[in-house]
C-alpha cells in the first residue's frame, strides 16, 4: 500500500531570477518549501529556478522543493493577483510570501525623471504592496502566513545619488513596518529586511546616469569588497531565518546596523553628513543625454579601470553564479 503524498507547504519569491531573489528561492527550496518565483523575463525566471533548485537538492537531497518559475511585473496588479491565484492553484495555498524584486539607479538627483521615479516606485513600494495585499485575505483565513519584503538601509537613511531607490525604499519600510503592527495577535506577520550592500553582482545590472562611468568607478567596488558589502548566500540565510520566525525587522551587515543607530540618535548629524558624502561623489555632466542610463556593464567598459576591475572581482563572481547575465537582463536588488 503506498503512501499518501503530502503536500509541500508553499511560497513565493517577487524578483526571484536572479540574484538575492535566486538566494531566497533557493534557501526556502531546501527547507522544503515549493517556491513559485516570477519576474519580468520567463526565460531568465526559468533558468534562474532551475539554478535555484539544482542547488537546493545539492544541499537538502529529496527533502528540498521545487522552484517554479512564472511571469509577471510586479508593478502591474492584476498580474500579480492572477499569478497568486495561478500558484494557489497549481501548488496549493501560500503559507510564506517574500518581496524582493528590485532596481538600483545610480546618478545625481538633477539627471533623474520622473520616469526613474515611476520605475522605481513600481518596483519597489507598488510591488510589495501589490504582492503583499494579494496573499494576505488568504493567510488572514487561514490564521497563518509569513511576509517579508526586502528594502534596504537606504530605506532608513538616504544615501546621495540613489534617490529614486531611497524614496521607494523608505516606502516599503513604512509599509511593512506599519502592517507588523497591525497583524498582531492574527497569525500572519510582516518582516521588514534591511540590508546594507550585498555581493550579489547587481552592480553590472544597475543603470547609471550622470557621469556614469564616475558613479560606476564607487558604486560597484563598494558592492563587491568584502568590508563594505555581506556575502549574498549567508544574507539570504538570515533573511529567510528571520521571516519563518516572524520576525518583525531583521537588520544585516554591521554598516547598516551602525547607520541606523547613528541615524536614530542624530538625524539632523546624519543628513548632514550625507551632504558632505554628496559632494565627493561625481558632479552632474552638463550634457543633454545624461539622464539616459546605461547598465553597469556598459558603465564599466566606458571606465576600462583595471584597478576597478580588481576591485569587484567578487562581485563578479557573483554576477556569474546568481545568474546577472543573462538575455533580457533586468536590475535586481
Amino acid at each position: 500500500m503506498s503512501t499518501p503524498h503530502t503536500p509541500r507547504p508553499v511560497s513565493l519569491v517577487a524578483g526571484g531570477s536572479r540574484g538575492l531573489g535566486l538566494l531566497v528561492a533557493q534557501e526556502l527550496a531546501q527547507r522544503g518549501y515549493d517556491v513559485a518565483v516570477c519576474a519580468r523575463h520567463l526565460e531568465e525566471t526559468r533558468r534562474g529556478a532551475e539554478i535555484a533548485e539544482s542547488r537546493a537538492r545539492d544541499e537538502a537531497g529529496d527533502d528540498a522543493g521545487r522552484v517554479v518559475a512564472f511571469e509577471c511585473d510586479v508593478a502591474d496588479r492584476e498580474a500579480v493577483q492572477a499569478w497568486v491565484a495561478q500558484v494557489e492553484s497549481d501548488l496549493g495555498p501560500v503559507e510564506v510570501a517574500i518581496h524582493v524584486a528590485g532596481i538600483i539607479q545610480v546618478g545625481p538627483a538633477e539627471t533623474m525623471t520622473f520616469h526613474h521615479f515611476d520605475q522605481a516606485l513600481g518596483t519597489m513600494l507598488l510591488g510589495p504592496l501589490n504582492t503583499l495585499w494579494s496573499v494576505l485575505p488568504g493567510m488572514r483565513e487561514r490564521g497563518h502566513g509569513r511576509l517579508g519584503v526586502v528594502s534596504s538601509i537606504g530605506g532608513v537613511v538616504a544615501p546621495p545619488h540613489l534617490l529614486p531607490y531611497s524614496t521607494a525604499k523608505f516606502g516599503a519600510t513604512g509599509l511593512t513596518q506599519g502592517l507588523a503592527s497591525e497583524l498582531a495577535g492574527t497569525g500572519v506577520t510582516a518582516t521588514t529586511i534591511v540590508p546594507g550592500l550585498m555581493r550579489t553582482g547587481s552592480h553590472e545590472n544597475a543603470q547609471f546616469t550622470g557621469d556614469r562611468a564616475a558613479e560606476y568607478a564607487w558604486f560597484a567596488p563598494a558592492a563587491s569588497l568584502p568590508l563594505l558589502s555581506m556575502d549574498a548566500e549567508r544574507a539570504a540565510h538570515r533573511m529567510v531565518d528571520g521571516v519563518l520566525a516572524g520576525r518583525p525587522m531583521v537588520v544585516l551587515t554591521p554598516l547598516a546596523k551602525i547607520g541606523m543607530r547613528v541615524h536614530g540618535l542624530m538625524p539632523a548629524t546624519t543628513v548632514r553628513v550625507m551632504g558632505l558624502t554628496s559632494r565627493l561623489l561625481p558632479s552632474a555632466p552638463a550634457d543633454r543625454d545624461a539622464a539616459r542610463p546605461v547598465t553597469g556593464r556598459t558603465a564599466a567598459q566606458q571606465l576600462g579601470s583595471d584597478v576597478v576591475s580588481r576591485l569587484t572581482t567578487l562581485g563578479r563572481r557573483a554576477a556569474e553564479r546568481f545568474n546577472q547575465r543573462g538575455p533580457g537582463s533586468a536590475p535586481t536588488a
